[in-house]
């Protein structure tokens, strides 16, 4: 038989996937992949319930129904300060997951270099390999995740095509400063490259930091893909609707790319979505107060139980240290939490370039009761530890 792709054989399945399978067959608390165990806005069930019965189950536009573009264009034009254009600087995409790919696709050719920080969401390495790019990993070092400018502008003098940039970070919770922004806007106009966003996280950061949109600053629009969703916005992750954000030029691309990727995002939910994007600013306010809730309750569980841990600035993500339980893989250690504990984390090696096997994941967009079940769970961790290892 002849072989498969090459390409398949330089990344393996998620890893976070594959924790919240582990977690679903031995009954454990997923705090790994990052979706919610509670229901989205009530507009946004209602609406979705007027659709169902309604008329539009047919393709919308491939690259967005016009009414869903608009409002996107109307929403993100305010709180990114830039004038966006529905008809001509929007792809409307199944989820950020096919926006990013959609974006490595226009930019890149087979054998171009893309610059990503490590740590990074597992996909932007397979992004990279399956457009035939060759990542360049530039490391964000511990415990606040800056990175060094030398290192970075040494990547740069390798000529990528492009650097991944996602905030704020998944799964660090960084958020980055002005500061760090405008060193990676003057790399990029210096060495003549692109800048791809994952900004899935933007209406999800902690006082004091600011969340700012890279294609806000200045000149740096045009040389700016902005990625992003409404999974984790509105808490609909299983809705599938993200969107690409760039000029009308690139966007001209990116819609080719999409059109033969997926066709289309799912007309109906586009079609219910609108009503979350006419929200009020009220609604951000909101969404940001409960998960700074959530944050502060299950790091302050976290401190209860003595673990170690990096205090996220935005995102709704922990990296915890596990050092202490002596673990010779933190992949074998998340196994054996989610059967033997009761709770489902994602092991940090999954998203290091680096040799790093002592830091796991842990996620917090739960409902108060599910929080407080895994920190009551995790009372024990140390106890059945210690019989293990």
């Amino acid at each position: 038989m002849p072989r498969l792709s090459n390409r398949i054989e330089n990344f393996t399945d998620s890893v976070i996937r594959r924790m919240t399978r582990i977690a679903n067959t031995c009954g454990a608390v997923n705090l790994s992949q990052g979706f919610p165990d509670f229901d989205p806005p009530v507009e946004l069930k209602k609406a979705l319930e007027k659709v169902a019965v309604g008329s539009i189950h047919q393709y919308a536009v491939t690259w967005g129904a016009k009414n869903f573009r608009e409002a996107l264009a109307k929403k993100q034009s305010r709180f990114m300060g830039i004038p966006i254009d529905p008809d001509t600087q929007i792809v409307v995409t199944c989820g950020s997951t096919e926006a990013m790919m959609a974006a490595m696709m226009t930019v890149c050719n087979p054998g171009d270099k893309v610059v990503v920080f490590s740590p990074f969401y597992e996909n932007y390495a397979a992004d990279a390999i399956l457009s035939g790019a060759e990542p360049i990993y530039v490391p964000l070092r511990p415990p606040e995740f800056n990175f060094d400018i030398k290192e970075l502008e040494e990547a740069f003098e390798l000529r990528p095509k492009a650097l991944i940039l996602c905030n704020p970070a998944n799964p660090t919770g960084k958020v980055f400063t002005l500061e760090e922004l405008q060193v990676i806007a003057r790399l990029v106009e210096k060495y003549d490259a692109f800048v791809i966003t994952d900004e899935v996280y933007e209406h999800i950061v902690y006082e004091p930091y600011k969340h700012i949109y890279f294609a806000s600053l200045p000149g740096m629009f045009d040389r700016t893909i902005s990625c992003s969703s409404l999974s984790k916005t509105y808490s609909i992750t299983g809705w599938r609707l993200g969107y690409l954000i760039a000029p009308a030029h690139i966007v001209d691309g990116a819609r080719k790319v999409h059109d033969f990727l997926t066709v289309g995002a799912a007309a109906p939910l586009q079609e219910a979505a609108v009503v979350a994007l006419n929200f009020e600013d009220n609604y951000y306010q909101e969404l940001k107060d409960m998960y700074t809730e959530k944050r502060d309750f299950f790091i302050k569980g976290l401190d209860r139980l003595g673990l170690k841990y990096t205090v996220p600035q935005g995102a709704y993500y922990v990296m915890v240290d596990i050092s202490e339980f002596g673990a010779k893989s933190d992949l074998e250690f998340c196994e054996w939490l989610a059967q033997e504990v009761g709770v489902a984390a994602v092991p940090g090696s999954s998203f290091f370039k680096e040799d790093v096997n002592h830091l796991i994941r842990f996620h917090f967009a739960k409902k108060k009761e599910t929080l407080e079940e895994a920190l009551k769970r995790l009372g024990n961790l140390r106890e059945k530890a210690k019989e293990k290892w």
